[in-house]
């Protein structure tokens, strides 16, 4: 029987025209242009879409999402949730808690097999009206980057290692 290929995608979440919001989008562009990235990474700029963006992670493995994540922690810090942890994200969690979760739920239930979900974000300083991230946000952009490009390569030595 074959097994179907892993497909893993990057959602960078995020409203650039909202300083610190717009850190997954970001993130998401950085990705995209690094030539480290698997070949076989998907990277979506997902913006401020929502549950439109269902029909492109229908079918994943792993899904991975880029986003501003408020949390209470000092600006610029990072943060990883997985599993369990997402679904006890407060409230007040991703700047666009009701949209990613709704879109995860939507996926629970759609979904053609149920994905394996990440989140790395960086805490905000801020999400006022402005095209510039703050200097904290800025700073830990590329930190956040090259931990979601360790954490493809990684998971991708691993697919590797189980297919032989």
């Amino acid at each position: 029987m074959n097994t179907p290929r892993s497909k893993t995608v990057v959602l960078g979440l995020g409203n650039i025209l909202h300083s610190d919001d717009g850190v997954g989008a970001r993130a998401a562009e950085l990705l995209q242009s690094d030539e480290r990235l698997p070949q076989d990474v998907a990277v979506i700029e997902g913006g401020t879409l929502g549950l439109e963006l269902l029909n492109y992670l229908w079918d994943c493995s792993h899904l991975m999402v880029l986003d501003a994540v408020d949390v209470g922690q000092a600006p610029g810090t990072l943060i990883r949730m997985s599993g369990a942890e997402l679904d006890k994200l407060p409230g007040n969690g991703s700047v666009h808690h009701l949209g990613l979760t709704d879109l995860l739920v939507a996926l629970r239930i759609l979904a053609k097999r149920q994905p394996r979900v990440s989140l790395l974000g960086i805490q905000p300083a801020t999400t006022d009206w402005g095209m510039t991230l703050s200097p904290a946000v800025e700073t830990a952009l590329g930190p956040l980057t090259k931990a979601a490009l360790s954490e493809l390569c990684h998971r991708r030595l691993i697919e590797q290692n189980t297919e032989v």
